[in-house]
Protein backbone atom coordinates (compact mmCIF):
# COMPACT_ATOMS: atom_id res chain seq x y z
CA UNK A 1 0.00 0.00 0.00
CA UNK A 2 1.29 3.17 -0.78
CA UNK A 3 -0.85 6.70 0.49
CA UNK A 4 -0.43 10.12 -0.25
CA UNK A 5 -1.75 13.09 1.79
CA UNK A 6 -1.89 16.38 0.78
CA UNK A 7 -1.53 18.60 3.71
CA UNK A 8 -0.70 22.60 4.18
CA UNK A 9 0.15 24.80 6.76
CA UNK A 10 -2.39 27.64 7.58
CA UNK A 11 -2.48 30.00 10.41
CA UNK A 12 -3.91 29.46 13.15
CA UNK A 13 -8.18 30.89 13.31
CA UNK A 14 -7.70 31.15 16.53
CA UNK A 15 -5.40 33.80 16.65
CA UNK A 16 -6.18 35.64 13.34
CA UNK A 17 -7.42 39.35 13.74
CA UNK A 18 -9.14 41.19 11.16
CA UNK A 19 -8.29 44.80 10.20
CA UNK A 20 -11.80 46.27 10.15
CA UNK A 21 -10.29 49.23 7.91
CA UNK A 22 -8.69 47.20 5.32
CA UNK A 23 -10.67 44.40 5.74
CA UNK A 24 -8.31 41.40 5.55
CA UNK A 25 -6.37 39.13 7.81
CA UNK A 26 -4.08 40.32 10.16
CA UNK A 27 -1.27 37.32 9.69
CA UNK A 28 1.72 39.17 11.50
CA UNK A 29 3.02 37.51 14.20
CA UNK A 30 -0.09 34.63 14.27
CA UNK A 31 1.41 31.09 14.91
CA UNK A 32 1.51 28.60 11.55
CA UNK A 33 -0.12 25.41 12.46
CA UNK A 34 -0.45 21.84 10.66
CA UNK A 35 -3.97 22.44 8.73
CA UNK A 36 -6.67 20.52 11.33
CA UNK A 37 -8.08 18.19 8.66
CA UNK A 38 -5.19 17.04 7.30
CA UNK A 39 -3.61 16.16 10.70
CA UNK A 40 -6.85 13.26 10.38
CA UNK A 41 -5.83 12.34 7.19
CA UNK A 42 -2.18 11.73 8.15
CA UNK A 43 -3.66 9.57 11.17
CA UNK A 44 -5.90 7.27 8.80
CA UNK A 45 -3.11 6.97 6.36
CA UNK A 46 -0.77 5.35 9.15
CA UNK A 47 -3.31 3.43 10.70
CA UNK A 48 -3.60 1.77 7.16
CA UNK A 49 -0.48 1.02 6.90
CA UNK A 50 0.21 0.12 10.43
CA UNK A 51 -2.71 -2.56 9.47
CA UNK A 52 -1.67 -3.24 5.66
CA UNK A 53 1.78 -2.54 5.20
CA UNK A 54 3.76 -0.22 2.92
CA UNK A 55 4.32 3.87 3.70
CA UNK A 56 2.80 7.15 3.52
CA UNK A 57 3.82 10.08 1.84
CA UNK A 58 3.03 13.20 2.56
CA UNK A 59 3.52 16.63 0.34
CA UNK A 60 2.55 20.50 1.04
CA UNK A 61 3.60 23.20 -1.67
CA UNK A 62 4.41 26.41 0.46
CA UNK A 63 7.10 28.47 1.67
CA UNK A 64 10.16 26.81 3.15
CA UNK A 65 8.42 27.32 6.64
CA UNK A 66 6.14 24.58 5.40
CA UNK A 67 8.80 22.13 6.39
CA UNK A 68 7.70 22.45 10.18
CA UNK A 69 3.68 21.25 9.18
CA UNK A 70 5.94 18.43 7.28
CA UNK A 71 8.02 17.43 10.12
CA UNK A 72 4.73 17.36 12.26
CA UNK A 73 3.40 14.64 9.63
CA UNK A 74 6.74 12.57 9.53
CA UNK A 75 6.17 12.77 13.91
CA UNK A 76 2.72 10.97 13.45
CA UNK A 77 4.21 8.14 11.59
CA UNK A 78 4.57 8.98 7.83
CA UNK A 79 7.70 7.64 6.20
CA UNK A 80 8.64 10.40 3.11
CA UNK A 81 7.36 14.57 3.21
CA UNK A 82 7.96 16.44 0.02
CA UNK A 83 7.57 20.53 -0.32
CA UNK A 84 6.61 21.27 -3.44
CA UNK A 85 8.29 24.93 -3.07
CA UNK A 86 8.65 27.65 -5.86
CA UNK A 87 8.36 31.29 -6.45
CA UNK A 88 6.30 30.70 -9.70
CA UNK A 89 3.70 29.25 -7.68
CA UNK A 90 2.98 32.43 -5.55
CA UNK A 91 -0.36 34.00 -5.08
CA UNK A 92 -2.06 30.34 -6.66
CA UNK A 93 -5.45 30.15 -6.67
CA UNK A 94 -7.21 26.75 -6.22
CA UNK A 95 -7.08 25.88 -9.71
CA UNK A 96 -3.06 26.41 -9.97
CA UNK A 97 -2.60 24.99 -6.54
CA UNK A 98 -4.73 21.78 -7.93
CA UNK A 99 -2.26 21.93 -10.63
CA UNK A 100 1.13 22.04 -9.22
CA UNK A 101 0.29 19.74 -6.28
CA UNK A 102 -1.58 17.34 -8.71
CA UNK A 103 2.09 17.49 -11.40
CA UNK A 104 4.08 17.22 -7.76
CA UNK A 105 2.35 13.87 -6.62
CA UNK A 106 2.79 12.40 -10.15
CA UNK A 107 6.78 13.06 -9.44
CA UNK A 108 6.32 11.51 -5.96
CA UNK A 109 4.47 8.25 -8.24
CA UNK A 110 7.96 8.52 -10.48
CA UNK A 111 9.76 8.61 -7.12
CA UNK A 112 7.78 6.19 -4.87
CA UNK A 113 6.04 4.17 -7.38
CA UNK A 114 1.92 4.00 -7.67
CA UNK A 115 -0.49 5.29 -4.92
CA UNK A 116 -3.43 3.51 -4.66
CA UNK A 117 -5.11 5.76 -1.92
CA UNK A 118 -4.80 9.95 -2.05
CA UNK A 119 -6.13 11.61 1.26
CA UNK A 120 -5.87 15.07 2.03
CA UNK A 121 -8.55 17.47 4.25
CA UNK A 122 -12.30 18.20 3.58
CA UNK A 123 -10.86 21.79 3.53
CA UNK A 124 -8.28 24.63 4.88
CA UNK A 125 -9.26 26.80 7.43
CA UNK A 126 -7.89 29.86 6.16
CA UNK A 127 -9.57 29.62 2.84
CA UNK A 128 -12.17 27.00 3.50
CA UNK A 129 -13.03 26.44 -0.40
CA UNK A 130 -12.90 22.61 0.07
CA UNK A 131 -11.74 22.60 -4.07
CA UNK A 132 -8.11 21.39 -3.70
CA UNK A 133 -8.74 17.87 -3.31
CA UNK A 134 -11.47 17.45 -5.56
CA UNK A 135 -9.30 19.59 -8.14
CA UNK A 136 -6.25 16.95 -7.64
CA UNK A 137 -8.69 14.04 -7.64
CA UNK A 138 -10.00 15.51 -11.39
CA UNK A 139 -6.60 15.70 -13.00
CA UNK A 140 -6.02 12.43 -11.93
CA UNK A 141 -9.67 11.24 -13.33
CA UNK A 142 -10.18 9.00 -10.30
CA UNK A 143 -13.70 8.43 -7.81
CA UNK A 144 -13.86 11.23 -5.05
CA UNK A 145 -14.86 10.73 -1.46
CA UNK A 146 -15.53 13.70 0.35
CA UNK A 147 -16.25 14.96 3.90
CA UNK A 148 -15.41 10.78 4.87
CA UNK A 149 -16.30 10.02 8.39
CA UNK A 150 -15.06 5.95 8.27
CA UNK A 151 -13.14 4.05 6.30
CA UNK A 152 -15.36 0.67 6.48
CA UNK A 153 -13.28 -1.57 4.50
CA UNK A 154 -9.85 -1.59 2.33
CA UNK A 155 -9.51 -4.55 -0.02
CA UNK A 156 -5.94 -4.27 -2.22
CA UNK A 157 -6.17 -7.62 -3.54
CA UNK A 158 -9.58 -6.54 -5.28
CA UNK A 159 -8.79 -3.12 -5.55
CA UNK A 160 -11.54 -1.55 -3.79
CA UNK A 161 -12.64 0.71 -0.86
CA UNK A 162 -15.86 1.06 1.02
CA UNK A 163 -16.27 4.49 2.74
CA UNK A 164 -18.45 6.13 4.73
CA UNK A 165 -19.18 9.92 3.77
CA UNK A 166 -20.77 13.22 5.55
CA UNK A 167 -23.97 14.50 3.25
CA UNK A 168 -26.52 17.28 3.90
CA UNK A 169 -29.35 14.63 4.72
CA UNK A 170 -27.21 12.37 6.81
CA UNK A 171 -24.27 10.01 5.88
CA UNK A 172 -23.89 7.65 2.74
CA UNK A 173 -21.97 4.80 1.75
CA UNK A 174 -20.38 3.95 -0.99
CA UNK A 175 -17.91 1.30 -2.74
CA UNK A 176 -15.30 2.94 -5.07
CA UNK A 177 -12.13 1.66 -7.32
CA UNK A 178 -8.87 2.10 -6.06
CA UNK A 179 -6.71 4.05 -6.27
CA UNK A 180 -9.48 6.65 -4.67
CA UNK A 181 -9.14 10.21 -3.26
CA UNK A 182 -10.59 11.01 0.06
CA UNK A 183 -11.10 14.19 1.90
CA UNK A 184 -11.35 13.67 5.57
CA UNK A 185 -13.63 15.05 8.53
CA UNK A 186 -12.58 15.66 12.18
CA UNK A 187 -14.63 13.28 13.42
CA UNK A 188 -12.93 10.18 11.17
CA UNK A 189 -10.30 9.43 13.74
CA UNK A 190 -8.97 10.26 16.98
CA UNK A 191 -5.42 11.52 16.92
CA UNK A 192 -2.70 9.57 18.77
CA UNK A 193 0.33 10.58 20.18
CA UNK A 194 3.43 10.25 18.37
CA UNK A 195 5.52 7.25 20.21
CA UNK A 196 9.56 8.23 20.92
CA UNK A 197 11.01 6.64 18.19
CA UNK A 198 9.04 8.47 15.50
CA UNK A 199 9.60 11.85 16.63
CA UNK A 200 13.46 10.85 16.51
CA UNK A 201 12.97 10.03 12.96
CA UNK A 202 11.13 13.13 12.34
CA UNK A 203 14.10 15.01 13.29
CA UNK A 204 16.20 13.21 11.02
CA UNK A 205 14.03 12.63 8.01
CA UNK A 206 15.22 14.74 5.55
CA UNK A 207 12.53 16.87 4.14
CA UNK A 208 12.80 16.04 -0.19
CA UNK A 209 12.51 19.46 -2.26
CA UNK A 210 10.37 19.67 -5.54
CA UNK A 211 10.56 22.58 -7.52
CA UNK A 212 9.82 24.04 -11.14
CA UNK A 213 13.30 22.72 -11.92
CA UNK A 214 12.80 18.61 -10.79
CA UNK A 215 9.13 18.75 -12.13
CA UNK A 216 7.60 18.97 -14.85
CA UNK A 217 4.73 21.32 -15.01
CA UNK A 218 3.42 24.49 -17.50
CA UNK A 219 4.75 27.88 -15.83
CA UNK A 220 1.30 29.09 -17.92
CA UNK A 221 -0.41 27.24 -14.86
CA UNK A 222 0.55 28.67 -12.29
CA UNK A 223 1.10 31.45 -9.81
CA UNK A 224 -0.71 34.69 -9.35
CA UNK A 225 -0.65 35.85 -12.71
CA UNK A 226 -2.30 32.40 -14.44
CA UNK A 227 -4.94 31.98 -11.20
CA UNK A 228 -8.60 32.97 -12.79
CA UNK A 229 -10.17 33.74 -9.37
CA UNK A 230 -10.54 37.63 -8.90
CA UNK A 231 -11.49 38.83 -5.45
CA UNK A 232 -13.71 41.41 -6.46
CA UNK A 233 -14.52 43.08 -3.05
CA UNK A 234 -13.03 41.95 0.57
CA UNK A 235 -15.17 43.28 3.94
CA UNK A 236 -16.13 42.48 7.20
CA UNK A 237 -20.14 41.70 7.32
CA UNK A 238 -21.95 44.24 9.67
CA UNK A 239 -22.40 43.51 12.84
CA UNK A 240 -26.32 41.94 13.52
CA UNK A 241 -28.33 44.14 15.80
CA UNK A 242 -30.34 42.67 18.44
CA UNK A 243 -34.24 42.26 17.08
CA UNK A 244 -37.64 43.83 18.00
CA UNK A 245 -38.95 42.84 21.84
CA UNK A 246 -42.72 42.24 21.61
CA UNK A 247 -44.81 42.23 24.49
CA UNK A 248 -48.23 40.83 25.01
CA UNK A 249 -50.38 38.10 24.92
CA UNK A 250 -50.29 34.74 23.39
CA UNK A 251 -52.83 35.50 20.66
CA UNK A 252 -51.72 38.90 20.20
CA UNK A 253 -47.44 37.57 19.96
CA UNK A 254 -48.95 35.33 17.08
CA UNK A 255 -50.59 37.98 15.52
CA UNK A 256 -47.83 40.45 15.36
CA UNK A 257 -45.25 37.43 14.66
CA UNK A 258 -47.34 36.54 11.61
CA UNK A 259 -47.35 40.00 10.46
CA UNK A 260 -43.95 40.41 10.70
CA UNK A 261 -43.17 36.92 8.59
CA UNK A 262 -46.23 37.72 5.72
CA UNK A 263 -44.21 41.07 5.12
CA UNK A 264 -41.25 38.89 4.19
CA UNK A 265 -43.12 36.72 1.96
CA UNK A 266 -44.51 40.08 0.45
Amino acid sequence: MHALVFIKQVPDASQVRVNYETGTLIREGVPAILNPFEAHAVEEAVKLREKFGGKVSVITMGPPQATQALKECLAMGADKAFLLSDRAFAGSDTLATSYALYEGARKIIELEGEVDLYFAGKQAIDGDTAQTGPGIATRFDIPLVTYLTKMDEVNFEKKYAVATRLTELGHETVQVPIPAFFTVEESLNELSHAPLPWLIKAAQTEIIMLSSENVELDRNQCGLKHSPTMVKKAFTPEKRQRGETLTGSLDELIKETAGHLASFVK
